[in-house]
């Protein structure tokens, strides 16, 4: 197991016994509710000393439908990230889709995003591992674990050794995704943490209404699951109300179930060391 320490000296309660938590809405909505949703996850993870790294997407690329909703302006949604990094002092993540997108949003946020669609994308990597923030590659649900690592030789080879990677399921058929643990063993050799994304290996893609369904039910079980087999941090989406949700409302945790689901995960998390 990684103490993500070493690749993130700025967290709090940053210990070798515990996982350390990515967490937020997919996407910023408006200008309100980021901030109110990072202060109760910070509360959260505060009392049970679990490292956490707030999450959101200032914009949402890969939609399955034209009139899916993207995003309230880049620039205002980095502003928001910049914000609630500033306000509550805690580290921020978001996604990046171009080059360009990777060097601007470094100037706002602690953690770059490779999305999963696009992991093999040289040049993106590449720009990403330039601005030396630290990375976070979503494995694709077309890769193996073992081709993870040209992925990670992709941001080295930019002299960037701030590298995570996230399993978020693999397709199986064109609805379903699966989550091969077995693979965590061949990612581990990579030497970088590792991270298990619950709510988007819940998903079931390619829905003939172009909006993507999920299996929410079993966001519990795979959590805990994931922390069981030793994955170094987890993963999730989670909003007030994700029914109203513009974007994963089908997978994404309502926020007063976190704290609950986060108190087992560490009476697990202490069960194993």
């Amino acid at each position: 197991m990684h103490n993500i320490s070493q690749q993130l000296p700025y967290l709090q309660h940053t210990t070798s016994s515990n996982f350390f938590l990515i967490a937020g809405p997919c996407v910023i909505e408006n200008e309100q509710m980021p901030l109110e949703i990072a202060s109760f996850i910070k509360n959260i993870s505060d009392k049970l000393k679990i490292p956490f790294i707030f999450k959101a997407s200032y914009r949402k690329a890969n939609r399955s439908s034209l009139h899916s909703f993207t995003g309230i302006g880049d620039k205002k949604g980095l502003e928001i990230l910049s914000d609630i990094k500033n306000t509550l002092l805690i580290p921020v993540l978001t996604d990046v889709h171009t080059p360009e997108e990777a060097s601007m949003a470094a100037n706002y946020v602690d953690i770059l995003q490779i999305p999963a669609f696009l992991c093999r994308q040289t040049d993106l990597l590449i720009a990403a591992g330039q601005t030396n923030r630290p990375i976070n590659i979503k494995k694709g649900q077309f890769l193996s674990p073992e081709a993870v690592r040209f992925a990670v030789e992709k941001i080295r080879s930019t002299g960037n050794t701030k590298v995570m990677v996230t399993e978020r399921g693999t397709s199986f058929g064109y609805q379903d995704l699966i989550v091969d643990f077995c693979g965590i063993d061949v990612m581990r050799k990579n030497n970088c943490p590792l991270i298990l994304d619950v709510t988007h290996s819940l998903q079931q893609p390619n829905q003939t209404s172009g909006v993507t369904k999920g299996k929410k039910a079993s966001l519990t079980t795979l959590a805990k699951a994931g922390i069981a087999v030793g994955f170094d941090g987890i993963f999730l989406e989670t909003h007030p109300s994700p029914e109203q949700a513009l974007s994963d409302k089908s997978t994404m945790l309502p926020l007063n179930e976190l704290e609950t689901l986060l108190e087992k995960l560490v009476k697990i998390r202490k069960a194993i060391l």
